[in-house]
């Protein structure tokens, strides 16, 4: 019921919203009249109810560029592999250039996989670069069957195995244990792993540090989760009848995570559009944009994603199996690992991804690196100036030092300590 409230709700505002905009951009170009700043300020209230109340959709990655050795390079975007709940996208660069492949293994966690466009961006000149694009929940059919967690883990390996062994793998966030869990299962299983593996921000052990997100998952018993936050998606959209952790309920959890931040960031903007400061109204549209666009999570995955990761601990404590299979991350020999957190990252605490090291004991150690980045939060971790200028590098130089496939990558990298 909460869902079709919702989107009965959309449709009462839709009619009225291109009125508002109309209003908002019509007054905000009233400049030599005597009420021209009561009229900027009517035009900036009505503005930010369309940005309240209108639905974002994905938004593009709009990658359509790169710079390498001072040219531009055209990127178009292609599908390579396409399953019910995801597509692999590969960022093809006009160029013969080989460079090292890298896997980014994008969170399915509420965000669109265009979130890590940042990430993407700072790749493009180094690597050939491919992404999971997870797809919306409510826009899959039930014909097209249900997703699990093991599924997850199994699309993973899938992309692993197209890639090849060459291929080095960044996982960010959430995707970090369904990662961790498919090379482990691989390496076990003697199949196709990767080089190297790189994992930002992520619950690996979600015991240490516990943070707010942490308390809530074991707060409350998993059939709570289940009566309170799962929905069915309503008629008119192609996953009607599919059980679903709605986008707008994680919407909902994110902003009440900080709300007063929020507040502020809308009363600036509010400031911002009616004293024409049109650079921070920009940089406040760029950013909720990205942030209002969410997507549907499949029950059953969200559910057992909660179980697994955030109750049960599974990973860490060697308990988590999947298809009957016990996930041992101790028999990852040949990859590489690189653990990358933020000093003030309030989504994943410290030490739950640099648990990673105590799990991975067959690595030797001089094939393990650990990043801990100075107050730096969970998005700036892989989004923004510190990714750029400080993660990134360091990320690079690593990767390139351990690609054998492409030597000639390497001709101008600078030696990799250990973090």
């Amino acid at each position: 019921m909460l869902y079709a409230w919702r989107e009965w709700q959309s449709m009462m505002w839709a009619p009225a919203l291109p009125w508002l905009q109309a209003t908002a951009e019509l007054l905000a170009k009233v400049d030599h009249i005597t009420h021209a700043a009561p009229c900027r300020q009517v035009a900036a209230g009505c503005d930010l109810l369309v940005r309240l109340f209108r639905h974002y959709d994905k938004p593009q990655f709009g990658l359509t560029y790169t710079d390498m050795a001072g040219q531009r390079v055209a990127v178009r975007e292609s599908v390579v592999l396409e399953k019910a709940f995801c597509r692999l996208v590969r960022f093809e660069r006009a160029t013969d250039c080989r460079h090292p492949v890298v896997l980014l293994v994008a969170p399915l966690s509420g965000h669109h996989a265009t979130l890590l466009r940042d990430t993407v961006r700072a790749m493009l000149p180094d690597f050939d670069v491919y992404i999971t694009d997870w797809l919306d929940a409510r826009h899959v059919p039930v014909a097209r069957g249900t997703f699990h967690l093991h599924d997850y883990v199994a699309y993973v390996q899938e992309f692993i195995d197209y890639l090849g062994p060459e291929v080095h793998v960044v996982a960010v966030c959430q995707s970090t244990v369904p990662v961790l869990g498919a090379i482990a299962l691989s390496a076990a299983g003697h199949g196709c792993t990767p080089a190297s593996v790189t994992l930002m921000g992520g619950p690996v052990d979600a015991r240490r540090s516990p943070t707010v997100v942490n308390r809530l998952a074991v707060s409350k018993p998993l059939d709570w989760f289940a009566r309170t936050l799962i929905n069915t998606v309503p008629r008119l959209h192609a996953g009607a009848g599919r059980e679903v952790y709605p986008g707008f309920r994680q919407h909902m959890a994110f902003m009440s995570m900080n709300p007063d931040r929020h507040l502020k960031a809308h009363a600036d903007y509010y400031r911002a559009v009616s004293t024409g400061n049109t650079e921070a109204a920009r940089k406040h549209r760029t950013f909720y944009d990205e942030y209002n666009a969410v997507l549907d999570m499949a029950a059953e995955y969200y559910l057992e994603t909660v179980r697994v990761v955030f109750q049960d601990f599974a990973l860490a404590r060697g308990t988590w199996t999947v298809n009957g299979e016990r996930v041992c991350p101790e028999a990852i020999r040949d990859t590489v690992l690189i653990t990358v957190e933020g000093e003030n990252d309030d989504i994943c605490g410290q030490g739950q991804t640099h648990a990673a090291h105590d799990l991975c004991t067959a690595i030797d150690p001089s094939n393990r690196y650990c990043l801990t980045v100075a107050e730096c939060g969970h998005y700036g971790i892989f989004s923004g100036s510190r990714w750029r200028t400080h993660i990134y590098p360091r990320i690079r130089d690593i990767i390139r030092r351990f690609d054998n496939a492409h030597p000639e990558a390497t001709a101008s990298e600078t030696v990799a300590l250990n973090l």
